[in-house]
């Protein structure tokens, strides 16, 4: 079962700045496939995250969360379609937040950010711990991200639709199954 890791915070302006290519090298005895610049990989071989988690202390010049799911999780949320059939707007972002953990409790859906007047990020469908939204394409939308955390209760860290869809082409391509499969799991997504 492949595994696929999300680090929150690297790479940003200038700060906590590694290279992931070397990284993916490191651990190449997991069969660590990078996937861009933003800390997004995909682990072929099996090992716990607990494992993996000691390696990524290990080679990380620095402390960052580590967001690790299965490659099943994420394809059983994704498989959801949470944005439609629609082809997006030109001037709004998909985006999944990926989160430590499940929510304990859901705001309603959609959640919009600001509650009140024009929105800039909108939460649109919720699976387990990934959270599937939309952001203007405006520098003061990047200011609202940092209030997901406090509305869902539990660190997280964004990665552009295209950026999963990569992942997800790597996971198919791993020969991962089973996405449609899983039954378990909360769901709730903007009518």
């Amino acid at each position: 079962m492949a595994l696929v890791i999300f680090l929150r915070g690297v790479n940003v302006g200038g700060h906590r700045t590694f290279r992931p290519s070397v990284l993916a090298q490191q651990l190449a005895d997991y069969g660590v496939i990078n996937i861009g610049a933003a800390g997004t990989f995909v682990v072929a071989k099996r090992v716990s995250p607990k494992r993996l988690r000691s390696e990524l202390q290990r080679f990380l010049p620095f402390e960052t969360h580590a967001m690790i799911c299965t490659g099943q999780e994420l394809m059983a949320a994704a498989s959801d379609h949470p944005f439609g059939d629609e082809p997006p707007r030109s001037d709004v972002v998909r985006f999944v937040s990926v989160l430590t953990e499940a929510p304990q409790a859901l705001p309603a859906i959609p959640v919009q950010i600001p509650k009140e007047g024009r929105w800039l990020l909108r939460i649109i469908s919720v699976h387990d711990r990934f959270l599937f939204g939309v952001y203007r394409r405006e520098m003061k939308a990047i200011r609202c991200f940092s209030q997901i955390d406090k509305l869902f209760g539990a660190p997280g860290t964004i990665r552009n639709w295209n950026t999963i869809g990569a992942v997800l082409k790597v996971l198919e391509k791993l020969g991962q199954e089973g996405g449609s499969q899983r039954k378990s799991g909360r769901s709730n997504k903007a009518k």
